[in-house]
């Protein structure tokens, strides 16, 4: 197995390097085992993804720091490959307890992370500007303290929340990156125009969430640097799920069987 540091610094080296890549999320040790043998180059984790495997729903504050750590370990035991980690809004609104968050994160042996600025709170779901920043500055100053790069990426989650300030997103994406964020994130935009004024707003590399929108040649030709692939891949499961569940129980039929992936080849994966 690679160590933390050899892992952190082939992280880095791919946000270094010309044109984008991807990052798929896992939700578990399985589907890390599965994604690494597909050969991807790095993988994060998904938050929804693991608050739907846990039967809870996707929203700020439902999932524990010790749930989302002991997720990203199983995660890490099953790969070789290096490992972000979705860290919703830090599990703490000061500035103090997201510093203690990323060191945890660095301790498990992860080599990144994502710190946004939502609340979890539906009455006012941003942090004030000037609390934002302090947070990430915080983030920063823990990532410091490690012996190896950690990638930081910070997130403005105003379009996940409908507000949709493309102007207010930039400001807090370009303080986050003036306190030292690596890798920075506006989830919920829909356009590539919008994407397009994100990337050349700023001088750090941009992480976007792909969708049925966009492709990857098409965010790449734009500058984007890593491309996510966030609950896609679990929504993607738990939708065949569904309509393989709901074939059988209300047409008694199992036509989903033609679909399903090979035992063997499913088996031979976990083998290795």
């Amino acid at each position: 197995m690679k160590s933390q540091k050899e892992k952190a610094i082939t992280f880095k080296s791919l946000h270094e390097r010309p044109g984008c890549f991807l990052v798929p999320n896992p939700w578990d040790a399985g589907t890390s085992k599965i994604l690494t043998n597909l050969g991807f180059e790095a993988l994060a984790t998904t938050s929804a993804g693991l608050a739907f495997s846990l039967a809870k729903p996707d929203l700020c504050r439902k999932l524990s720091q010790e749930e989302i750590l002991n997720n990203a370990k199983d995660i890490l035991a099953a790969t070789d490959l290096p490992v972000s980690a979705d860290l919703e809004n830090g599990y703490s609104d000061s500035p103090d307890g997201v510093y203690n968050t990323i060191i945890k994160a660095g301790e498990i042996g992860l080599v990144g992370a994502s710190i946004e600025d939502a609340t979890g709170i539906a009455e006012k779901p941003i942090y004030d500007f000037s609390l934002s920043v302090e947070r990430i500055r915080a983030a920063v100053a823990a990532k410091n303290t490690f012996n190896f790069p950690f990638i930081l990426t910070a997130r403005a989650e105003n379009f996940v929340h409908r507000i949709n300030d493309l102007k207010d997103t930039i400001h807090r994406l370009q303080a986050f990156q003036e306190v030292g964020a690596d890798v920075l994130y506006a989830p919920g935009l829909s356009s590539l125009d919008d994407i397009s004024s994100v990337v050349h707003s700023v001088d750090k590399p941009i992480n976007v969430m792909i969708s049925a929108s966009f492709s990857v040649s098409e965010l790449g030709n734009i500058g984007v640097k890593r491309i996510s692939l966030g609950s896609l891949l679990s929504r993607a499961s738990l939708g065949e799920f569904l309509r393989a569940s709901k074939e059988v129980l209300e047409k008694g039929t199992c036509t989903f069987a033609n679909n399903a992936a090979p035992f063997s080849e499913i088996n031979k994966i976990f083998q290795q």
